[in-house]
């Protein structure tokens, strides 16, 4: 055997194992795709909107093939007839002699592969528009035209963004097309340069002439469609069709559609007479009127006649924008109460106001977290989110609001104990809701609790208390077993910790089962966990719970809305739901103005995201969802079934939603007005609250919501809304309500921290299966005097840090190296003004120490008090009789007695430590009341260390508080 035989032959050896590999690697690889298709299969299936996935796998891919045989075969279509009528004897030069050399060997692999990659590429670009063409093939009217075209307003909504896609994708494969007839029929001798001359075959000239002619009147239909467009274009002054728009570009467009036409005529006249020069003349044509018609005659209208005047010729379009724009956002029918409020607090002006004043929520949800940890958390693997949610109750025949929170899961806490076992089958659940009275505390500063304790107990009645779907629960969870089997998933602990451990089963339908060993094996492929597949405690009864945020399940099971970003825990008809509002927006509403959602919602509590392209122009919250805690289920409710999106989309996945009429009295006593819409409408209502042309044009009453006072000078933050239970004016009852406020738009110096406008809605949706509360939803916008004289948020703040009084009791209060946290401020409009109440909380060092609830700050106008209890702040702000009674006056104003009444003792002496009394000074006896209110933290904090069994703090707060019973002493000269 000769040495190249030798050679060769491990060669041919070698082929058939690199085949063979790559032919298993590619199993492997479908094998995974089709793993990670089936599990989706099976979650959807399970939750029972499997419809959900086929509509949208269905219309993917017959797009993604409609998009790879567009393109594609025209693509290769060109190429074919480029080559084929090739001229046989072309005398090429030598280079491209060269080229053909190289490129002949691949030519059949070029024309085929060429196309098939471009169709690949296109078939992925139409999948992602399937939302487009679904919503364009089962468009609904929306019973209102547009001012300019008198289209109906679905058109904008629907059909032309569909059309504008179209067009753009035809547009595209077109001149991909003639760029590759143009490339083949050079290398091939039909397009030849000779000097200055360049000679173009019959054939080539036909095609690329049709070609032209093609791409030309796509361009002139694509042209007209752009006079719509010029309704959703952001203008510098508006959103929309303006006075240069409807008088030059509309018309220019037009006429350029047109002209465009004609151009692509003469490309066909091309085609057959074999001249160039009226095409080539044409298309210059078509270039310098888009210049002089499309740019230059819109910019002298626009320079000359439009800007000198601009406030009376612009008048209308400023109209059609103020109007749509406040239809869009659902804020037309606010009503504007003008509010002529007082600052002088006078005695009794609370009297009217009872109800509100009842209900003035003094617990903090973003402060009050670590409270709820300390004292409710119980294990290290149980967890509170940082800021809470209020909700509301009815508690004996009262509408109750509450901070509300479920105990969920925090595996993490397990520390050495996370192991596969514990964290997937063992640790599977959170356990319990726990509510606090908003308007309550202890007389210690803690929370007052309406539902607490494991296993829980209170006010809110017998429920299933588990959370196995919460929005920090573990990834996934393996849970059920065979009927009989001994239970193995911690439900509980009950007694000291490590001993008296109650455990359960979950018995619900929450996830996909792993009844057979293929669907272990596709789990254990998309989790990259082999114990799925191996582990003796998975077996045919286990199911496995993933996706368990409840706006994750919710976003996958209507993928067209746009979700709200705070979910919220209720107790309804015994189970624990998570109620999640639904919008559905478009960025295609004709002169609405947009906004960034994510800049919209941002605030304190809602941190801004980075890089997000949510520009909307219209919203509606068109549904209502909830998420069963225990068993995941996901329901889905058309809270406006009259909306055209909605109803689009209800077409579109039909037998997903269900009625309103379907809501249990119950559900329908917590859906709240959400905060994320009420965000938007305010940052919209800044601007447009101004309904005449001429003022709006001027922007000489702007709004804008005022700063968070609380937040960092660098870095200053929105003030969120907040949800209390008061009777706004205009309103005949008190209502569970969410508020924000406005300020003049203003910066640096020129900036006043003033309130022009205070925004309020009415959130409660009634308690009556299946109806809507008349009153929800109704916007109040109340419309304060101009002169400047009621303060603002900031401007309080400033008042109060500023106050002699004020500084000498929060000095006092962060002595022990604790800390003063302002909670939030609210302002309601009673007593004919506004007041402003504020918590102040004072937290410890100590790693197990948590804010306690020390004093609460009061404004009215320039007026300011600063007491131990709200009800007595108000007393003191109001001339010694506020006329109604706060919510905490169960609080007694001597700090030596707890909940129960009796004195608050040192729990290792059991004495009395805190010195009363009346020194006749009255400086002296403030600096001792603010004394008395650090030895009372320092008393509670002792208390908390000793149950938490940490001695460090324990002597830290017993330092402290023989410090504070020093400087007591020392006031007294004793």
């Amino acid at each position: 055997m000769s040495s190249s035989a030798a050679d060769n032959a491990p060669r041919r050896g070698r082929a058939p194992l690199a085949i063979t590999a790559a032919i298993i690697a590619g199993l492997v690889i479908l094998f995974f795709i089709f793993a990670g298709l089936y599990t989706d299969v099976l979650w959807f299936d399970q939750l029972g909107f499997l419809s959900v996935l086929t509509t949208q796998w269905i219309a993917g891919t017959l797009l993604f093939l409609i998009g790879f045989v567009a393109m594609a075969v025209p693509v290769w279509v060109s190429i074919q007839l480029a080559y084929r009528l090739r001229p046989v004897y072309a005398k090429l030069n030598s280079q491209l002699d060269r080229y053909q050399q190289v490129i002949e060997p691949l030519r059949r692999l070029a024309m085929y592969g060429i196309p098939a990659l471009l169709g690949l590429f296109a078939g992925v670009a139409a999948a992602t528009r399937w939302q487009t063409v679904l919503m364009w093939l089962n468009r609904t009217e929306t019973g209102r035209v547009d001012p300019q075209f008198n289209l109906d307003i679905s058109f904008y909504l629907m059909d032309l963004p569909f059309y504008q896609a179209v067009l753009a994708f035809a547009s595209a494969v077109v001149l991909i097309a003639a760029l590759v007839a143009v490339a083949t029929s050079y290398l091939y001798g039909s397009i030849r340069v000779s000097g200055r001359e360049v000679l173009i075959s019959k054939a080539a000239r036909v095609q690329i002439a049709v070609t032209a002619a093609l791409y030309l009147l796509l361009q002139a239909v694509s042209i007209w469609f752009d006079q719509y467009s010029t309704l959703t274009n952001q203008g510098s002054l508006i959103t929309g069709a303006g006075y240069t728009d409807v008088n030059a570009t509309i018309p220019g467009r037009a006429i350029l559609a047109g002209i465009a036409a004609v151009v692509a005529l003469l490309f066909i006249l091309t085609a057959i007479i074999g001249r160039w020069r009226l095409p080539v003349i044409g298309t210059a044509l078509l270039i310098v009127s888009s210049l002089l018609i499309g740019s230059l005659y819109p910019w002298v209208v626009e320079r000359f006649q439009v800007e000198p005047n601009a406030k009376a010729l612009e008048a209308q379009y400023i109209e059609r924008n103020i109007d749509l724009t406040r239809d869009a956002y659902d804020v037309a029918d606010i009503e504007e109460i003008p509010y002529n409020a007082k600052t002088t607090a006078e005695p009794g002006a609370l009297r009217a106001d009872a109800a509100t004043t009842a209900n003035i929520r003094i617990l903090d949800p973003a402060l009050v977290s670590d409270s709820f940890r300390q004292l409710e958390q119980f294990r290290q693997y149980y967890q509170f989110p940082d800021n809470l949610n209020v909700d509301r109750y009815m508690i004996d025949g009262v509408s109750q609001d509450t901070v509300v929170a479920v105990r969920d899961l925090n595996i993490d806490g397990l520390n050495t104990g996370n192991t596969w076992v514990n964290s997937k089958t063992v640790y599977t659940h959170g356990y319990g809701v726990v509510a606090a009275y908003g308007n309550q505390r202890s007389v210690d500063g803690q929370p007052v609790f309406l539902e607490s304790g494991i296993p829980t107990s209170g006010a809110l009645g017998k429920y299933e208390p588990r959370i196995y779907f919460g929005e920090t629960s573990p990834e996934y969870s393996i849970v059920g077993d065979k009927d009989g089997a001994d239970p193995i998933e911690l439900d509980y602990p009950s007694g000291e910790e490590g001993a008296g451990q109650t455990y359960t089963t979950f018995s619900g339908d929450g996830g996909p089962k792993l009844d057979n060993a293929f669907k272990k094996l596709i789990y254990a492929l998309k989790f990259q966990s082999e114990q799925i597949f191996l582990a003796s405690s998975v077996n045919d009864q286990s199911e496995i719970l993933y996706d368990r945020d409840p706006v994750t399940r919710v976003q996958k099971v209507a993928p067209y809305l746009t979700i709200d970003s705070d979910a919220y825990p209720s107790v309804v008809d015994g189970r624990v739901k998570w109620i999640v509002d639904g919008y559905t927006t478009s960025a295609n509403y004709p002169y609405s103005s947009p906004v960034s959602l994510s800049e919209a919602i941002a605030d304190t509590q809602t941190p801004p995201q980075p890089y997000a392209l949510d520009s909307i122009n219209y919203m509606r919250n068109s549904v209502k969802a909830t998420v069963d805690a225990y068993s995941g289920e996901v329901t889905l409710y058309a809270w406006d079934d009259e909306e055209p999106l909605l109803q689009t989309w209800q077409k579109i996945f039909p037998s997903t939603l269900k009625p309103m009429s379907d809501m249990s009295g119950d559900l329908m006593s917590h859906v709240r007005y959400p905060a994320d819409m009420f965000k938007v409408q305010r940052a919209i209502l800044g601007q447009y609250h101004v309904t005449d042309p001429g003022s709006f044009y001027s922007k000489d009453d702007a709004w804008i919501s005022p700063n968070d006072p609380d937040s960092p000078p660098t870095n200053p933050t929105l003030q969120p809304p907040y949800y209390l239970t008061m009777q706004v004016p205009g309103s005949d009852k008190p209502s569970f309500s969410l508020y924000s406020t406005f300020q003049p738009e203003a910066t640096g110096e020129s900036s006043r921290n003033v309130l022009y406008g205070y925004l309020a809605v009415d959130a409660d949706a009634g308690a009556e299966d299946g109806v809507r509360a008349d009153g929800y939803g109704q916007l109040r916008l109340l419309n304060l005097p101009k002169d400047g004289t009621v303060p603002g948020p900031g401007q309080v703040q400033n008042v109060f840090n500023a106050d002699p009084t004020v500084s000498t009791e929060l000095n006092l209060l962060r002595q022990g190296s604790s800390t003063v946290l302002n909670g939030n401020l609210l302002t309601l409009p009673v007593g004919g003004g506004l007041l402003y109440v504020q918590p102040v909380y004072v937290k410890s060092t100590g790693e197990t120490s948590y804010p306690l609830l020390q004093k609460v700050l009061v404004a009215f106008g320039d007026q300011i008090a600063f007491e131990d209890t709200l009800d007595g702040a108000l007393d003191v702000l109001f001339g010694g009789d506020s006329g109604a009674t706060a919510g905490d006056t169960g609080v007694p104003d001597d700090a030596t007695t707890n909940n129960g009444g009796e004195p608050s003792t040192d729990p290792t002496t059991g004495s009395t430590d805190v010195p009363t009394g009346s020194t006749g000074d009255a400086t002296t006896d403030a600096e001792l009341k603010a004394l008395l209110a650090v030895a009372k933290t320092a008393l509670a904090e002792k208390a908390a260390a000793l149950a938490a069994g940490n001695f460090a703090d324990y002597g830290t707060a017993d330092a402290k508080l023989e410090e504070t019973i020093a400087s007591m002493l020392a006031l007294l000269g004793e």
